[in-house]
């Protein structure tokens, strides 16, 4: 080894070891500020709209079908309007019943059957379920509006926490009013 490898070698180790520590240090002031990030809030879904469905519940009870009025009260009763009350007669011919249209024994059932005839061109078509499917059906409705309900709920507060100013609005359950008579 030569001289100057001497020389260099013992300078070059000293400088490795003490890092920068010949160096002035320089303070270093950490400072924490909070930044205000903008979230970008997605559109709500539209509404739920739900159209209920009719249901008619038969069964083969005998329909009443009662005589006319035509027996004169004695002395005369009238209503509010001054029209004359008259009483139905024990018994009658089925031309002089309410519906003479309908056949003796006429029934519920067969009712149904005679309108479901005539909205459907003749044609019938039963779908029918058990009254524990009934049940398990009416239940499964109430769960989803309970999970809506909380899923708006969830909405709701996170666009309160990410919305400063406003307050979050989120879904709710309406009952469509609809009547088809």
């Amino acid at each position: 080894m030569t001289l100057k490898n001497y020389i260099i070698l013992p300078i070059l180790i000293t400088t490795i070891i003490s890092g920068c520590s010949l160096l002035p240090n320089k303070k270093v002031e950490i400072v924490s500020t909070p930044i205000e990030i903008e979230i970008m809030q997605p559109d709500l879904p539209r509404p739920v709209q739900l159209t209920a469905p009719k249901w008619f519940v038969v069964s083969e009870a005998k329909i009443v079908n009662p005589c006319r009025r035509t027996i004169q009260y004695d002395p005369p009763k009238f209503n509010e309007e001054g029209v004359e009350q008259f009483k139905r007669p024990k018994t009658c011919e089925l031309s002089e019943r309410e519906n003479p249209d309908w056949p003796e024994g006429y029934t519920y059932l067969d009712q149904f059957i005679d309108e479901m005839k005539k909205q459907n061109n003749g044609e019938i078509l039963f779908v029918a379920t058990t009254i524990g499917d009934y049940k398990v059906m009416a239940e499964d409705m109430q769960e989803l509006k309970r999970y809506i309900k909380q899923m708006g709920e969830v909405i709701i507060y996170y666009r309160n926490v990410t919305i400063k100013g406003e307050p979050g609005v989120g879904a709710a359950v309406k009952k469509n009013e609809t009547t088809k008579d």
